[in-house]
């Protein structure tokens, strides 16, 4: 058998027959969508996984009855294509190598690769006939591409953020973003080369008198400054005295650059070393005690502000760096600290939390046997102290004011309260280091005149948590993290000046960016093929026209005659809109749950309440041989490639079967090649049944129980397959039941007819797996229609014999037994007895009993 002619064979008669192309009827409707993928390179393993999850759901409803709609589109918008046409234009080695060694562009193509409009097209291209060549079953009727190259759907973004602003979720103001100096944009996710994810973090800096300066603290712990005990310092950090409006604050010298993005007025006044300060004193802005500078070289002077305040009661990091100081006396003696300075430190607690004792850090320190300030799993124990004290924590008497208040409701109080008093301020740093794709560090600016997507709105959270209740996430355990990114989650700028995109409507220098038109596209899947179909002008599509289509106001007659758009094609395609809405299943990444799942929520919650999406699918990263995909450092396979070297249906088996819920799957080249020596015995296995004339007629036990087993297997795997089990899915339909008709055939000769009314169900229940090479198995048992729109197996209690199951597992295990003796004894009988009571001994043990 040949994979790579067998999957070209039926890819091109599906597409012949037009399968997967899916009007409404009156049938129950399935509308599942994968997040566009971006278009700067040819799609990959980590797209092939998630799409193909939902690539299996929609194939596996599809043989249910209902009506599928998997629908595809193309996202160009943003920084990355523009960015990697510059490069290109400007020579870049590393990223021609990319175009040339990794996406395999030819250099005929790649002398076009200066315009960012071409880069698009071509990925586009390649891209559509890598799917096809996958086995998606995709209607592609509906396709389209984000931004002004596409001139309708650029007009329903400009009806959406329309919308948006008309609702009060679109404000102008000032707020903290993600910034590249360089483009002089806020740079969203997309638009990264690095830090994909990361966001702006507020950091509270409390001011501890030093000479005729400050130094602020950066903490996100604002409320444990009442545990303070001393200050760190990276002796080796370079710091400089800056004058911040009208005060002296000592930070490093990396902190000094940010904060000219930050604050009003800010400039050096000197230089200094950060052991300079070490062994020397500061005042605690609470108490006035004086608190005394040590060094750690775990503070990064990149972080922040480069000073750090220790709570050795309540923070791992400062009870280890204490201890490795007083382990160490050598290094405080550099500095000329008598280690009896350090001794004399004690923690000072000051939250009680269910759980821990006095001293939570110095608990879980000991418990998780951590070593010293470089053990990796300080981060862990971190981790759990704080999210413990932050939601369970509650204040003590020694914090005065706020003693009772748990920390969780605590914070903010004290925080504005600090603020006032002068003793805090702000600053924003993010979360992880950010490159842009014109390869320019970014930094956090308070950006003023900025458009933001009123994220922080209080009132628009409650109505996204109401919605999340009432819908179904897989894995369950993902919908906590929903819960978290919705509380944090504030304003976020919505647009930026360079790079592709739909400039705002009413703002034309501001472009949207990456992942505020990536929420609600999926609406413009439903009338795209209706644009197409009679040829609608794009100035057609006035926000009348969209609000007519998906919220029902106005006449099709008036917006005839204003637009010149049919009456009856407007009614058509509301009604299409109407039908295939809301979303009943999207998958996506878990990166993208901080971002863009819950930007989807937002949205759609703002936008259309009356059709709020069903389910959410989160699944886990992929990685390449035990390390994480990396383009930049070869760590990369193409779905093109793969396919390729496999085959598609060994690589959509071999994916899916590598993990489920939230756990990574990891892609290993020996794993596909197991994979696809199996489905080469499972292809030759059941062409032997097909031909085989060794049977008989006679009915047995074996017969009932493989047909018993049977629907015990189709009912667990529609389990599975309901949960997006894909593993689980795979390990019932496939394995398990090829291991019972392993057993089966070994048992007897076969009766053929049975044996094939299972292995027409096993086919079926492996079908959206490997449609291909079902299919045509499916053509060899004798079927002209096609097996992706068989009627999937269904559960028949009738057929389940447990009787004729347990006398099967009696000789099951009584065939494994005497061969484990035979292994164990190394003998080669003749003959072999088995000895068994009769049955009056049965019946008088019954009557004892």
């Amino acid at each position: 058998m040949n994979f790579h002619e067998i999957e070209e064979k039926w890819t091109k008669k599906w597409e012949e027959a037009k399968i997967f192309e899916a009007d409404p009827d009156d049938r129950e409707k399935i509308f599942v969508t994968f997040p566009f993928p971006y278009m700067n390179g040819p799609l990959h393993l980590g797209h092939a996984f998630t799409s193909t999850r939902v690539d299996v759901y929609a194939r596996f409803k599809r043989m249910q009855g209902y009506n599928v709609l998997f629908p595809w589109a193309w996202h160009i918008t943003g920084e990355p294509i523009a960015g990697a046409a510059r490069r290109v234009a400007h020579g870049d080695e590393s990223q021609l190598r990319i175009f040339r060694e990794i996406d395999k562009v030819p250099e005929e193509e790649l002398k076009k690769f200066t315009d960012p409009e071409y880069i698009a097209k071509y990925y586009i291209r390649d891209s559509k006939a890598t799917l096809k060549r996958f086995g998606h079953g995709i209607d592609w009727r509906r396709e389209f591409t984000t931004t002004s190259l596409h001139k309708h759907f650029n007009r329903f973004i400009e009806w959406q953020y329309i919308t948006l602003r008309k609702k009060g979720y679109v404000v102008k103001g000032t707020h903290p973003v993600v910034w590249c100096p360089h483009c002089k944009s806020p740079t969203g996710d997309h638009d990264r080369l690095e830090g994909e994810g990361a966001s702006p973090v507020e950091f509270i800096l409390l001011k501890f008198k030093y000479e005729d300066a400050f130094m602020p603290a950066a903490t996100l712990r604002p409320e444990t400054i009442f545990g303070v005990v001393n200050m760190w310092v990276n002796p080796s950090s370079k710091l400089v005295k800056v004058k911040v409006d009208n005060e002296a604050w000592i930070v490093s010298k990396e902190c000094a650059e940010k904060l000219k993005e930050q604050k009003e007025k800010v400039e050096i006044l000197e230089e200094l070393n950060g052991e300079e300060l070490i062994g020397k004193y500061c005042i605690h802005p609470l108490t006035k005690e004086e608190i005394i500078i040590l060094p750690a070289h775990f503070v990064d002077p990149d972080n922040a502000t480069g000073i750090v305040m220790s709570v050795p009661s309540h923070a791992p990091y400062d009870w280890v760096a204490l201890r490795d100081l007083m382990e160490k006396p050598e290094e405080l003696e550099k500095y000329g600290i008598a280690k009896e300075k350090v001794k004399e430190i004690k923690p000072i607690s000051l939250i009680s939390t269910p759980g821990f004792g006095e001293h939570p850090a110095i608990e879980i320190c000991e418990k998780m046997g951590i070593e010293n300030q470089n053990d990796k799993r300080l981060d862990k124990a971190t981790e759990i102290v704080y999210k413990e004290e932050f939601y369970k924590g509650v204040l003590k008497e020694n914090t005065g004011k706020y003693k009772g208040m748990k920390v969780s409701e605590a914070k903010k109080i004290l925080v504005n309260d600090f603020i006032n008093e002068s003793i805090a301020d702000r600053m924003y740093e993010l979360s992880e280091r950010v490159i842009c794709r014109c390869t320019t560090k970014c930094v956090v600016k308070i950006l003023k005149d900025q458009w933001f997507l009123k994220y922080s709105d209080e009132e628009w959270k409650r109505k996204v948590k109401e919605a999340l209740n009432n819908m179904k996430i897989l894995p369950e355990e993902a919908r906590a993290n929903f819960e978290y990114v919705i509380d944090w989650l504030d304003n976020k700028a919505c647009a930026r000046k360079t790079g592709l995109g739909t400039p705002l409507p009413w703002d034309k220098e501001w472009k949207v960016e990456t992942l505020s038109d990536s929420t609600v596209y999926m609406a413009f899947y439903t009338i795209a093929k209706h644009i197409y179909k009679y040829n609608i002008k794009a100035e057609s599509l006035e926000p009348e026209v969209f609000d007519y289509i998906f919220y029902g106001e106005g006449e099709a007659k008036e917006l005839e005659k204003k637009y010149n758009i049919k009456a009856e094609i407007l009614k058509e395609m509301r009604e299409e809109f109407d039908y295939w809405y809301p979303v009943d299943l999207r998958v996506s990444a878990k990166e993208l749950v901080p971002n863009h799942l819950t930007f989807f929520l937002f949205q759609h919650v703002a936008l259309f309440p009356h059709k709020l999406p069903r389910c959410i699918g989160v699944n886990g990263m992929i990685s390449i041989e035990g390390k994480k995909m990396s383009k930049s450092k070869g760590n990369f396979i193409t779905i093109k490639d793969a396919i390729a070297k496999y085959g598609a249906d060994v690589t959509r088996a071999s994916l899916l079967y590598s993990a489920e819920g939230l756990r990574d799957p990891d892609w290993r080249g020996k794993a596909a090649e197991d994979m696809k020596n199996r489905l080469k015995s499972f292809y030759n296995l059941i062409t032997r049944i097909i031909s085989s004339n060794d049977e008989r007629k006679d009915v047995k036990n074996i017969d009932k129980w493989i047909l018993s087993r049977m629907q015990k297997h189709i009912r667990q795997a529609i389990e599975h397959y309901e949960n997006l089990n894909n593993r689980s899915a795979f390990q019932v339909a496939f394995f398990d039941v090829w291991q019972d008709i392993r057993w089966y055939m070994r048992r007897d000769v076969v009766n053929k007819e049975i044996l094939l009314r299972v292995i027409e169900d096993w086919i079926k229940l492996v079908a959206p797996y490997v449609p291909m090479l079902c299919e045509e198995l499916w053509e060899k048992l004798g079927n002209s229609n096609f097996v992706s729109l068989a009627k999937f197996p269904s559960y028949d209690s009738s057929l389940v014999d447990e009787k004729a199951e347990l006398a099967e597992e009696v000789i099951a295990k009584t065939h494994e037994d005497i061969e484990n003796i035979l292994k164990v004894t190394k003998m080669k009988p003749k003959k072999i007895v088995l000895y068994t009571s009769p049955s009056w001994k049965w019946e008088v043990l019954k009557i004892v009993n």
